[in-house]
């Protein structure tokens, strides 16, 4: 399968010359395999998909972590809902008060658009998920909650023996003390157990995460030792600060370098690239 980082970038786009190298678009990335597509997450970074490519697809999934504005600010944006031959499912966690539907509706509608769902011309299939189980064409895929404010969901997904864990949003330090080490009290570690790829919320370092207690993002020494404790084979640190400047992320990388000592790659994610499992 072909994995493509469309957007990395966390809470708000950033544009401008100190953000060019590892880019300003909000999270979206693109899973590809045997003429199925997933798209995880809908924030700006959808609008880098390839609409001429994406021709190719019939059938596209939107799986969705959770309904905060840069996950999904690019939905409106994506051009496949304003083709009639296009059938595009929507998957997104449940709320107990209000459905799926309801919810994206309030961004299907003026002031935040002037598009509603009633003016999609495509096929649309919406589906509410929790901690669920659920296949699309060649890939397996489990959700389940993970700690943010707000209904929000990781992805593992399973196609050609290798594993891929999305978990853009995730606080798993949260609470009293460092990281627990036992999985079973640990959000997300199921996501995350022995998986080949984790793509992995890294958005404060571990001073700025002190004043950031309870927003629903990592310090990046967590996610290190998150992807320590689950026997993660190759950690992607993503939903980048929008005040980190590309001299910012460098120099967090080399202190993590200095710092830390794991077994396992890691990497800052970067716009644009493509990985091929």
């Amino acid at each position: 399968m072909k994995i493509a980082l469309r957007g990395v970038r966390g809470s708000i786009p950033t544009f401008n010359p100190a953000t060019q190298v590892y880019g300003g678009n909000t999270s979206c990335i693109e899973i590809e395999k045997h003429g199925w597509l997933l798209v995880l997450d809908a924030g700006s970074g959808i609008t880098n998909l390839n609409f001429n490519e994406s021709q190719r697809f019939q059938r596209i999934d939107i799986l969705l972590t959770h309904l905060h504005m840069d996950h999904i600010q690019g939905l409106v944006f994506y051009e496949p809902f304003f083709d009639a031959t296009k059938e595009v499912h929507i998957w997104g966690p449940v709320n107990p008060t209000q459905t799926l539907r309801a919810r994206l509706g309030r961004y299907f509608a003026p002031p935040f658009s002037p598009v509603y769902f009633r003016d999609l011309t495509c096929d649309l299939h919406i589906h509410e998920i929790g901690n669920s189980s659920f296949q699309i064409g060649p890939f397996a895929i489990e959700s389940r909650f993970v700690i943010h404010p707000g209904p929000t969901v990781g992805f593992r997904i399973h196609a050609d023996n290798k594993v891929v864990t999305y978990i853009p949003d995730h606080e798993p330090a949260l609470g009293r003390g460092p990281l627990h080490h036992n999985l079973k009290w640990v959000s997300g570690s199921e996501l995350a157990l022995d998986t080949d790829l984790l793509i992995h919320d890294g958005q404060y370092t571990r001073d700025e995460y002190k004043f950031k207690v309870g927003w629903g993002h990592s310090a990046m020494e967590d996610a290190l030792e998150f992807a320590s404790i689950t026997g993660t084979k190759r950690l992607i640190l993503t939903h980048h600060d929008p005040i980190h400047t590309d001299s910012n992320l460098d120099q967090c990388y080399k202190n993590l370098k200095i710092t830390t000592h794991y077994s396992f790659p890691y990497e800052m994610a970067v716009e644009g690239t493509v990985i091929e499992m």
